[in-house]
């Protein structure tokens, strides 16, 4: 079978798009900003709960917040199986997809297989995410286990292990399942490509912009740095 030459402007948008999508978390990580980014600051505010949570004797809130966490990214985990599944049916439908969506005004026309491969990335980003979202379940009920077998008397410091090592559970839990929420932005941002590979520029280089503006500079953002502030002052 004969491919269908691919021009350097769609290279170039693809290029963009995998950059941002597959290289975001990692230059997130290594920013250097004043009083650190939402994923970092939640970190520390997590631990702080973690620690709370050791050494008070009633555990029942943690547990229900805990609970709420995970039928959250059940809900998304859902969502997303469903997404697939209708991405995966039409990338099955072949010519049949392709002529219909071609038919649409601001749908870019190409060859077919090109076009294939543009539904491909999307489905591509959203798997990843249903990924994230699956180990975060995962690891959320191994913080439940960990929440559960914490002894009901010891001493603090005994207690401030305990917390320290559920936290270090708790932390990557819910950042795969923020990972699983990004892979939405970059999942419409690779749907940018149906229109074209300048569309697929702006909204890949878009969805990064507004991920680092929410976790550097948005209210949310603020907010979390002054608790942090507090809860580091505490610990002193």
């Amino acid at each position: 079978m004969n491919l269908p030459p691919i021009s350097p402007l769609e290279l170039a948008g693809l290029a963009v798009y995998l950059a941002c999508w597959l290289g975001y978390a990692p230059l997130l990580r290594r920013l250097p900003h004043a009083g650190g980014v939402i994923n970092a600051n939640l970190n520390v505010v997590r631990t702080g709960w973690m620690t709370r949570m050791a050494l008070r004797k009633d555990r029942f809130i943690d547990s229900a917040l805990l609970g709420h966490a995970i039928n959250s990214a059940s809900f998304f985990a859902s969502s997303n199986l469903i997404l697939i599944a209708a991405l995966t049916g039409a990338l099955v439908g072949g010519e049949r997809t392709w002529s219909t969506v071609h038919n649409l005004p601001l749908v870019e026309r190409t060859a077919p297989l090109l076009f294939e491969a543009k539904l491909a990335l999307i489905v591509v980003s959203m798997a990843r995410s249903l990924l994230d979202f699956i180990w975060s379940i995962r690891q959320l009920n191994y913080c439940l286990a960990a929440i559960g077998a914490l002894p009901l008397a010891a001493s603090e410091e005994t207690l401030r292990a305990y917390a320290a090592a559920t936290a270090s559970i708790l932390n990557p839990a819910l950042g795969s399942f923020s990972a699983g929420v990004r892979g939405y932005y970059f999942a419409l941002a690779a749907a940018g490509w149906l229109l074209g590979p300048i569309p697929l520029i702006i909204t890949s280089l878009g969805a990064t912009f507004l991920l680092a503006w929410r976790q550097l500079a948005s209210p949310s953002a603020h907010g979390l740095r002054q608790l942090r502030l507090l809860i580091d002052s505490e610990t002193m």
